[in-house]
């Protein structure tokens, strides 16, 4: 796990990833803009699997690896400029042959309040093939899920 000292998060020892504002991420609007935040779930779950062991050279031993099926991204409060957010991940479900399922939260580094809630649904395929396969053993293991954090993410506020 990471050794940023978290804001109050819904689920106990996520993966951390500080992600600092940037100039280009902000809109008309002053703040950051929604799709930004896909992109800091996107870095903050490839940083989690590096961090696992599972970098794309990885994945290529084994010709198989994770592609998104699903995004979802609920928003609370805009994220001002010139700030630094923590995206925090956990995986919440893993079936050791197909599906993964990683939850996130990002907050404002300082004040903790937190930004948006978000969940991404993943299904392995062979690399060399683009179609579904079975997820490797090594995978299985490797991402370890933790289920009984699922129902925290529910009817969240």
């Amino acid at each position: 796990m990471s050794t940023i000292d978290p804001p109050n998060f819904v689920a106990p020892d996520p993966f951390v990833l500080a992600v600092n504002v940037r100039a280009a991420d902000i809109d008309d609007f002053g703040h950051v803009n929604n799709v930004v935040y896909l992109g800091w779930i996107a870095r903050a779950a490839w940083a989690h699997s590096k961090a696992l062991g599972f970098d794309f050279n990885a994945y290529r031993e084994v010709d198989c690896g994770f592609v998104v099926t699903r995004h979802e991204i609920d928003y609370r409060i805009a994220c001002p400029p010139e700030t630094t957010v923590l995206v925090a991940t956990w995986i919440t479900a893993n079936d050791g042959r197909l599906r993964l399922r990683r939850r996130f939260q990002i907050c404002l580094q300082g004040t903790g309040a937190t930004l948006a809630f978000a969940m991404s649904d993943f299904a392995t395929v062979k690399i060399s093939t683009g179609r579904a396969c079975r997820m490797p053993t090594v995978f299985a293991d490797g991402y370890p899920a933790y289920p009984a954090l699922e129902p925290m993410f529910r009817g969240l506020p």
